[in-house]
C-alpha cells in the first residue's frame, strides 16, 4: 500500500485546503473543531489510495469526506456539551462578507447551509449538488429556493442575490 507523497498532499492542502476549511466553519461555527477535521481530511487524503478520475472527482471526495468528518463531530456527545464561537458571538465574517449575512447563513438548518455554501461559495449546480449530496435535484432547487427566503426574510431584503 502505497501512501501519497508529501508534494501530491501539500498541492491538495493548497488547492482544497480553503474549500475544506470554509465547509467546517459553516458546519462547526468553532476554530478547534475545523483545525482537528481540517488534519482529519488531510490525514485520510495521505492515506487514501485510490487514484481520483479529475480534479473535479478528487474535489468531490474531499467535499464528501468533511461533510461526513463534521457530522461525526456534530454528532458526538462531547459537541452537544460545549458553546461553538458563533453562539458566543465571537465568529468572525470572511473576507468580504457582512457579520450579518454570516450569521444568517450560519443560523440556517443544516441542509441549507450545505446547498448555500456549495451555490454560492464552490459554484456547484443543483445537479452537481445532487450527485455529490445524494438527494434528489428538485430537493435541492427546494433546498435553495427556501433557504433564500428564509436569508431574504432575516435580513430584511427582497430581491434575490
Amino acid at each position: 500500500m502505497r501512501m501519497r507523497s508529501e508534494a501530491e498532499t501539500n498541492e491538495a492542502i493548497e488547492r482544497y485546503g480553503d474549500t475544506v476549511r470554509r465547509l467546517c466553519m459553516v458546519h462547526l461555527k468553532n476554530e478547534a473543531d475545523t483545525q482537528d477535521i481540517f488534519q482529519t481530511v488531510f490525514l485520510k487524503y495521505l492515506l487514501h489510495t485510490a487514484p481520483f478520475q479529475s480534479r473535479e472527482h478528487e474535489k468531490a471526495w474531499f467535499i464528501r469526506v468533511t461533510l461526513n468528518a463534521c457530522r461525526d463531530v456534530l454528532k458526538s456527545m462531547f459537541r452537544r456539551r460545549t458553546v461553538s464561537l458563533e453562539e458566543a458571538g465571537t465568529l468572525p465574517a470572511p473576507e468580504g462578507e457582512s457579520g450579518e449575512v454570516l450569521r444568517a447563513v450560519l443560523s440556517l438548518p443544516r441542509n441549507y447551509r450545505e446547498v448555500v455554501y456549495l451555490h454560492y461559495y464552490e459554484g456547484y449546480t443543483a445537479p452537481e449538488m445532487s450527485r455529490l449530496l445524494g438527494r434528489n435535484v428538485n430537493t435541492i432547487y427546494t433546498e435553495l429556493g427556501r433557504a433564500r427566503e428564509k436569508l431574504r426574510e432575516m435580513l430584511g431584503g427582497e430581491a434575490d442575490g
